[in-house]
């Protein structure tokens, strides 16, 4: 009975437990797949956005927000999503945001720049954004390096990371006419252009970077030489005037051209980036090599007027160097104002004549101490320097190095740095001196005392000729008039046929001529007594010998 009873009331000690189910109506479905669906899209949207970087230019030219895109071969890689000065005010960032394919353009050596209408040495470039307007154009680098921030560049790249080709640096003097985008010839054929130049560290010459396409890089070889083609190389000669140049860009723009020599046997091409002289002209350049250079010091006395630096330095004749300095200096014992000319020389240039000397003589050209010996020899046996006249027109000097056996002694310090050359007088400064020592001899001889002499001299003749004329001449004259008066005489009592007439007609024509030839040399004695010193002047008329037609 007490079962019955407890049966369906609760046992003491023990909850009941109701379960209940739980549903989902139907209308919350459409919700939660648009959410999924929007969630989808933002993690799908997030995965295919590409990296965001800043650009840095120096103005914002082109630049739009939402508008300017980022172009790699004419394909778009991005767009600019913002323009905005920079802290400093002094330039402009530009956000660009990269599509996901473009993460490469992230690498630290990375290029960009502004495309727009552009006229430079390489030509005319941008012209299609007269119509689409101005797009940032890029670059992927090759560094392994990441970077979210780059400088533009103001002048777009004239080669691109991935052409086909090598680049070289050349190392010249100046920069001349060359410019980014001047070509690069190869027999007058244009195979390549600058891409970069800039200066040396020390700030003494300048570095130019070259970039040969392919294939033509395989010409550039390990005894290449480069030299400025730019401008016109006129040359006068015996056959006329010579005209050279590249071509009419060369001429304009500048250029470069290179070539092998025809003699080099067992060339072969050169590897990327290898570094060469660029010399100035093309005789330069395919001319032997130099060597190692050797520099000297000369020092003078007398004025150089015409000495220019590179004037040309001779020996015997051959060009082996050039003038590299003029300096004038103070002597301050001989109060004197001395000029040192530094030149420089090149023995490699001797040819023959220098590797014989180096067998002769036993001598290493590394040796600097041994070339310093070698000099003092040259110079204990006359070597000494002149400067002499190139040109009489232009009055340029230029210096010769002779051998002067009979030159003065000199001492040579074998520890002087640069080596001092000895020096003689130019040959217009020697007969200056030769003409000086003839005018002192000159003035040297008593001059006054000689004329003297002369002028007594001159007074005793003049009394002798004046006695001669007025009483020695008319007594011969009388003398003759007699002995004519005594063959006339003789000449009437002669018969008129007769041999001995016709004998003292000719000597009575002789006398008549003697006496009037007597009495023109009294005249032209009394005139010009001198002539007996001088003689008888050429424009002094003969004597007239005919016999006068009154006669």
């Amino acid at each position: 009975m007490e079962s019955k009873a407890t049966e369906g009331q609760p046992q003491p000690g023990k909850a009941d437990i109701k379960t209940r189910r739980w549903s989902v109506s139907l209308v919350w479905i459409v919700p939660i797949v648009a959410v999924l669906v929007g969630l989808s899209l933002v993690v799908h949207n997030l995965m295919q956005q590409g990296p965001v970087i800043t650009l840095n230019f120096k103005t914002g030219q082109g630049l739009t927000a939402n508008k300017t895109e980022v172009k790699y071969r004419n394909v778009v890689i991005g767009h600019v999503s913002d323009v905005a000065l920079s802290d400093d005010q002094k330039s402009v960032n530009a956000t660009v945001k990269l599509s996901k394919q473009a993460e490469s353009f992230t690498r630290e050596d990375s290029k960009f720049w502004v495309v727009r209408p552009r006229i430079g040495a390489g030509g005319v470039s941008g012209i299609d954004t007269l119509l689409s307007g101005d797009f940032i154009g890029a670059d992927a680098g090759q560094s392994d390096a990441r970077a979210r921030v780059f400088t533009g560049l103001e002048v777009p790249p004239t080669i691109t990371y991935g052409e086909p080709g090598k680049r070289f640096m050349l190392h010249a003097q100046d920069l001349g006419s060359l410019d980014i985008g001047s070509a690069v010839y190869y027999r007058k054929i244009p195979v390549g252009q600058v891409v970069a130049y800039a200066l040396d560290t020390d700030g003494n010459g300048v570095n130019i970077e070259i970039f040969v396409n392919s294939p033509n890089d395989v010409h550039v070889t390990e005894n290449t030489r480069f030299w400025n083609a730019s401008g016109i190389d006129i040359n006068v000669g015996a056959d006329g005037f010579a005209v050279k140049t590249e071509s009419l860009s060369a001429m304009l723009l500048g250029g470069i051209a290179f070539r092998a020599p025809n003699y080099s046997p067992g060339d072969k091409s050169a590897a990327e980036n290898r570094n060469y002289e660029l010399f100035e002209d093309q005789a330069t350049a395919l001319a032997p090599p130099n060597g190692k250079p050797q520099f000297l010091v000369l020092r003078f006395d007398q004025a150089l007027r015409g000495l220019k630096v590179d004037a040309p330095v001779e020996f015997q004749g051959l060009e082996i160097g050039k003038v590299v300095a003029i300096n004038l200096d103070f002597d301050e014992k001989a109060r004197t104002f001395p000029i040192n000319v530094g030149i420089v020389i090149y023995p490699k240039r001797l040819g023959q004549a220098h590797l014989k000397m180096l067998k002769a003589l036993e001598h290493n050209p590394e040796d600097e101490a041994a070339a310093v010996r070698l000099m003092g020899t040259f110079v204990d046996n006359g070597l000494r320097a002149q400067a002499r006249s190139g040109n009489l027109l232009t009055g340029q000097l230029y210096i010769a190095l002779e051998f002067f056996p009979k030159a003065p002694k000199v001492a040579f310090d074998l520890n002087a740095r640069p080596v001092m050359i000895p020096t003689v007088p130019a040959s217009l400064e020697l007969l200056q001196e030769q003409l000086q020592a003839m005018v002192d001899k000159i003035n040297k001889l008593p001059i006054e005392r000689i004329a003297n002499n002369l002028d007594s001299n001159l007074t005793e003749m003049r009394k002798g000729i004046k006695q001669f004329s007025t009483q020695t001449l008319p007594g011969v004259e009388n003398t003759l008039q007699e002995v004519s008066k005594t063959l006339q005489a003789a000449n009437s009592t002669l018969a008129e046929d007769s041999p001995q007439r016709e004998q003292l007609t000719q000597t009575l024509e002789e006398l008549g001529r003697m006496s009037r030839s007597l009495r023109e040399l009294s005249d032209y004695l009394g005139r010009h007594p001198e002539s007996l010193l001088r003689g008888r002047q050429k424009d002094a008329s003969p004597p007239n010998l005919q016999p006068s037609s009154n006669r």
